[in-house]
């Protein structure tokens, strides 16, 4: 039985006051006892975060992590940083690292191998653009990219994986995939990972789906069979929509 993760991404926000932010979530989302949460602070936060929910039942996660250990790599961060700093999950291959900073399967391949080196928890996003959409090629480009970031990789270094999908179509727009349309992609997913490992593998991983997700929403998409979770952008700013939407995956629980 997969359990529901609700994933807040807080990208480069908010600018004032972040703990602020954190307590307030922490407050909302007592009685949340039969998901995962999991909050994305900016890098200079994670300290703050992991101190705040200590003991409590939320992973702290990294935006993003370099596929080197160390080194003379300006700006960037690696897994052991992450690790010291608190977090104990990290999101990879994020879309609009994808689209502003080069992201490619590759890299993503190298840093999911880093996270897993050092025990990161990795949640790998996949995802098609607007115009792969209309060309109708979206369950190639989502097989591609999956295929191509867990290149040599085998189930039991796996074994954390989480994936998200989250077409780039959908983020930060207000458009979001209907969910029969999520569903699709999220059934095309896992019976790809069937084909690259196992159905069992398949079954027990979790697909989250990101992409505009908010608490009118939410439901709808955590009814579907293979969506187990949502990778959320701007509803996470909110502790009051971020806990609605955990709710909604708690009542389906």
């Amino acid at each position: 039985m997969r359990t529901y993760y609700i994933a807040g991404n807080w990208k480069m926000n908010p600018a004032d006051d972040p703990l602020a932010l954190m307590r307030n979530v922490k407050a909302k989302c007592v009685g949340l006892n039969k998901i995962e949460l999991m909050i994305a602070p900016p890098f200079t936060a994670i300290g703050q975060a992991s101190m705040l929910f200590k003991g409590a039942k939320i992973h702290i996660a990294g935006q993003n992590l370099f596929w080197e250990a160390d080194g003379a790599y300006t700006g960037e961060i690696s897994a052991p940083l992450l690790k010291a700093a608190g977090a104990d999950t990290v999101i990879i291959g994020h879309s609009e690292r994808r689209q502003y900073f080069g992201e490619t399967d590759e890299t993503v391949n190298k840093r999911l191998k880093a996270a897993l080196k050092y025990g990161l928890i990795p949640v790998v996003c996949i995802g098609e653009t607007l115009q792969e959409r209309e060309k109708g090629i979206t369950l190639e480009v989502v097989g591609r990219q999956l295929s191509g970031g867990l290149t040599g990789l085998g189930e039991k270094e796996l074994s954390s994986l989480i994936i998200a999908y989250e077409p780039v179509w959908a983020i930060g727009t207000g458009k979001v995939a209907s969910p029969q349309d999520a569903q699709e992609v999220h059934e095309f997913i896992r019976r790809k990972l069937k084909e690259l490992y196992s159905p069992a593998f398949a079954d027990n991983l979790r697909i989250l789906y990101g992409g505009s997700v908010k608490p009118d929403n939410a439901k709808g998409l955590f009814e579907q069979i293979d969506i187990d979770g949502a990778l959320i952008g701007g509803a996470s700013l909110s502790a009051e929509s971020f806990a609605a939407i955990g709710w909604a995956a708690e009542d389906l629980s």
